[in-house]
């Protein structure tokens, strides 16, 4: 990068920098809206096959001639395939009704939507999927990987005592910061391993590993050292989360839940807050990461804690799917949640 003769090289870069981040905003916002209106578009030709449909005999035939005509009337033009068609169709009529989230489809991509329309049946899954994927910009990859892993159910079971233990602008965000179980299906682990092997082999593949936390967290440190009243004590694993601002202690455990996990966390979070947090920080959070866990002694162990603590499971290789829906809370409950996502 070369800066003009007569313009100090800092000068010129600080404007490089801002004409750069203007562009890239411009890219974004003609995207979002070319978008937009593709997925009305989409929208408008479902809602037009169904009126026409409506009380009339066409079958099957009528959507192919319609996608060759299309096809022929607008070449180069894709999107316009018989499959895609029916896509517009039932695109249209899953979500004809549904108020909150018909204004919510216009925001992610076609791909994504069809991979939500596909994969979920639930309206509350799908409105789940769809404000995760606006709101953290997922790629439709890492959507399919998303609904693959349960996250929608692994998220509304997290234990944790945040609704106790955060502030209301806090609570819906470090809920969903939180599962009920990950999966390290990329560590090289077998299934007997020690607590030291698999903190160096989350290391060894941070990306990874921060890719399965959720994609929102940064690195600090392992072993991470506090000093209090001239003994020490080392956090095995410590995150910054940068939409919730704050830190996050994770302790790694090969074995199943102990009560006794949460007094040493909440210590650990206090040392935290009193000597590392920053004062434009959030107050920090803990993670018990357990190979293993019973709900209700995780429930009465966080009963009484004052410091915001989830405890999570952990898996090193991908399991078949867990039946999952029968334990989740009730539809009311989880609406509420999902309206506290931030728009």
């Amino acid at each position: 990068m070369a800066a003009p003769k007569n313009l100090p090289m800092e000068g010129y870069a600080k404007l490089l920098t801002a004409v750069k981040e203007r562009v890239f905003a411009a890219q974004y916002a003609a995207l979002k809206a070319v978008n937009t209106e593709l997925v009305g578009l989409y929208w408008d030709i479902g809602r037009m096959i169904v009126e026409r449909q409506a009380g009339q005999t066409w079958g099957k035939a009528i959507v192919q001639q319609l996608a060759q005509d299309l096809r022929r009337e607008f070449p180069g033009v894709g999107g316009f395939s018989a499959s895609n068609l029916w896509r517009m169709k039932g695109f249209f009529e899953a979500y004809q009704d549904a108020e909150k989230l018909a204004p919510l489809v216009r925001e992610i991509g076609w791909s994504h939507n069809i991979v939500i329309l596909e994969r979920c049946s639930d309206p509350l899954e799908r409105e789940f999927y769809i404000r995760m994927t606006r709101k953290f910009g997922w790629s439709r990859n890492v959507l399919v990987h998303q609904i693959e892993n349960q996250t929608y159910e692994k998220s509304l079971l997290g234990q944790t005592n945040f609704d106790k233990a955060l502030t209301p602008e806090l609570r819906a965000q470090a809920n969903l910061a939180v599962k009920d179980e990950y999966i390290f299906d990329f560590l090289e682990l077998g299934e007997e391993h020690s607590e030291l092997e698999l903190e160096r082999a989350l290391i060894a593949k941070i990306e990874d590993f921060l890719r399965a936390m959720g994609g929102m967290f940064s690195f600090m440190g392992s072993q991470y050292r506090l000093e209090v009243d001239g003994d020490e004590f080392f956090i095995d694993l410590l995150l910054f989360h940068r939409r919730l601002r704050c830190l996050v202690a994770i302790e790694l455990k090969i074995g199943r839940f102990q009560p006794e996990f949460v007094g040493k966390m909440q210590f650990y979070l206090a040392a935290l807050d009193r000597q590392v947090r920053q004062e434009d920080e959030n107050p920090s959070i803990g993670i018990i990461l357990c190979k293993e866990k019973k709900r209700t002694v995780v429930e009465y162990a966080l009963h009484d804690a004052r410091k915001p603590i989830g405890v999570a499971t952990y898996e090193i290789t991908k399991t078949l799917p867990k039946e999952l829906k029968g334990q989740l809370p009730p539809p009311e409950d989880i609406a509420a949640l999902l309206e506290e996502i931030e728009q």
